[in-house]
């Protein structure tokens, strides 16, 4: 009988299939893991391409106010025109170094006439969770520099009060200048010097890391391969017990059988001895 026939049984059919949806799912798991590396790879590499470019002006890096690509992520445009102060909005619950407070959005209306969202930073909650005293953005003509950032969505159930707002909403800020607007992107402003030690403060520069995924990945897929060696060996062991159930059967069996008593010896076989001695 073959020593392992006992794995064509219906129970060791049963533990295929779980270790084989256990695989399935950890693989599953290690290429989730592995395309999360490559989105952080690919925000790395747009980091090092963007972030410290020389600006360029925004109507060459966004020629379609409403069109974002996520590639243009962090790109230093140039902007030329003056801040809307009376627009200026505060977005709420926006966490820096540890603590939540709100991002400061100022409509910037550009020498064409056309409305950039600029966020000039962040500022702490007061008393009672209302934002801080802001800095009036500077007045008259001025040129700046600010990196791109998309758009954010609107959140169910979290709705604008007055001048705060629960998200970066580029259309809703657009309705709210009741001009023409950029909605597909809005510029975190750089600053420089004693500016970016007064708030609103600038955001801290995004950190160039991969993060942990390729080894988490490499674990899932390891998981999942010891699924089927714990599998092969809990069969070995099995088939070993059986063998060894085995072999104490054919022992007892043996144990069983009545031994004949040994034959007499007689007249006859004394005269062979003497005639084998010859």
């Amino acid at each position: 009988m073959n020593e392992w026939s006992f794995l064509t049984s219906p129970r060791w059919a049963g533990y295929l299939a779980l270790v084989v949806a256990f695989a399935i799912a950890c693989c599953a798991l290690g290429t989730w893991q592995l395309n999360r590396r490559a989105e952080a790879l690919a925000e790395v590499a747009r980091i090092d391409a963007n972030y410290d470019a020389d600006p360029v002006p925004v109507a060459e890096a966004l020629p379609d106010p409403s069109a974002f690509d996520v590639d243009q992520r962090w790109t230093v445009v140039a902007l030329s025109g003056e801040y809307l102060a009376d627009e200026e909005v505060v977005v709420r619950n926006r966490p820096f170094g540890g603590s939540s407070g709100f991002e400061v959005i100022t409509p910037f209306r550009l020498d064409d006439g056309t409305v950039f969202m600029v966020d000039r930073g962040w500022i702490a909650q007061a008393s009672g969770g209302r934002p801080s005293e802001i800095a009036a953005p500077p007045t008259g003509h001025v040129e700046i520099a600010a990196r791109l950032k998309a758009g954010e969505e609107r959140i169910a159930g979290r709705t604008s009060t007055g001048v705060e707002l629960a998200t970066i909403d580029l259309p809703e800020l657009a309705e709210r200048v009741d001009e023409p607007a950029y909605t597909g992107a809005y510029g975190l402003l750089v600053q420089s010097g004693a500016d970016a030690a007064e708030p609103p403060l600038a955001a801290a520069r995004p950190v160039r890391d991969e993060g942990p995924h390729l080894s988490y990945a490499l674990q899932w897929f390891v998981f999942a391969l010891l699924a089927f060696i714990g599998l092969g060996w809990a069969a070995n062991q099995e088939r070993r017990g059986l063998l060894e159930a085995s072999g104490s059967d054919r022992a007892a069996k043996a144990a069983r059988v009545p031994r004949r008593p040994p034959r007499e010896r007689g007249d006859a076989d004394v005269e062979d001895e003497i005639l084998d001695r010859r």
